[in-house]
């Protein structure tokens, strides 16, 4: 059995608690699955400070994607930090199938299938707008590393959208990867900037993307002049 990683803790106050959630950790519970979850960890660890304290999940990150969670520890917290979600600044690193040379924008519409399954749609009344933002950070002859931002947070909205330029994440086999060197989808939630609900002061947190990410990219680097990427 894989030994449970030490939970790592990147801001803490009495008002709410930030993470980085490993790959292949649900963030919630499901049918299947509920004691194997983030919520867990970060529940267990708070009432190890008093048994009455808890926590409310403010947004959640796929099983496959690692990095930032945000964590309310009461519910009127939780409502603040949800009602003001679309001004929160998100962004990802993500190693993608081929060659981007280009930054560019993705915007249309997301809809989900009753079997989970996310597409982008041309009927604007069925659909909810997604924007992506991305560039590359440097490119291979296989592998292209990316900055992603996000302006809407739809459910796999950056797996939906790298898939339908071409450039599926690294990992991805549902959207469309067919490489899985490291037995992961190489997506990473790196930044989260956000108003703090009581202190109102801005709060930013930085979760570097994982070492294997450079590897992977540097072991294909081949005669790529990376200065000359256009952003």
């Amino acid at each position: 059995m894989k030994k449970q990683e030490k939970l790592k803790i990147l801001y803490e106050d009495k008002y709410l608690i930030v993470v980085s959630k490993p790959a292949g950790l649900l963030t919630i519970s499901t049918n299947k699955e509920h004691n194997k979850t983030l919520y867990r960890q970060v529940s267990d660890y708070v009432k190890k400070q008093h048994k009455s304290n808890k926590i409310f999940i403010v947004h959640r990150l796929d099983k496959d994607t690692s990095g930032i969670v945000l964590f309310a520890k009461n519910e009127l917290i939780k409502r603040k930090l949800q009602q003001n979600w679309e001004k929160f600044k998100r962004s990802y690193v993500a190693l993608v199938e081929g060659k981007v040379n280009n930054k560019g924008t993705i915007k249309n519409y997301l809809k989900e299938t009753k079997t989970l399954h996310t597409y982008i749609t041309n009927d604007k009344t069925r659909g909810k707008l997604a924007i992506t933002n991305y560039k590359p950070i440097k490119i291979s002859k296989e592998y292209s590393l990316l900055s992603i931002d996000i302006l809407t947070g739809r459910k796999n909205q950056i797996r939906v959208h790298m898939s339908s330029i071409n450039h599926p994440i690294v990992g991805d086999k549902k959207y469309g990867s067919t490489k899985n060197p490291i037995r992961r989808m190489t997506l990473h939630s790196t930044y989260l900037e956000f108003i703090h609900p009581i202190s109102n002061k801005k709060i930013e947190i930085l979760d570097k993307y994982p070492n294997i990410f450079d590897k992977l990219i540097d072991n294909y680097s081949g005669n790529i002049d990376n200065k000359k990427i256009k952003c």
